[in-house]
């Protein structure tokens, strides 16, 4: 039987600089957009709450455990989206 590798334990500070980081590309991409920054960004950040909440069951996250997972992502996801769409 083959052994599971040992994967190091990086917590909540992963997923902070993960949500930051693909909400600089997510920006990036939205500012190019031809539809104009607020509505390109809700999309990126739909398809961004899509790939969280189907990444998460596949790493077997809890939604709510101790430290922040992907479910947390796609939460903080929708919030940003429900503002760039009040917004534009």
């Amino acid at each position: 039987m083959r052994k599971t590798p040992n994967i190091p334990h990086l917590g909540s500070a992963y997923t902070l600089t993960r949500i930051f980081l693909r909400l600089a590309v997510f920006s990036v991409f939205a500012a190019l957009g031809p539809e104009g920054f607020g509505k390109t960004l809700q999309s990126l950040l739909m398809l961004g709450i899509l790939y969280c909440l189907i990444a998460a069951p596949i790493g077997r996250e809890e939604p709510l455990g101790p430290d922040l997972t992907h479910f947390d992502e796609a939460a903080a996801y929708g919030v940003i989206a429900c503002l760039a769409a009040w917004v534009s």
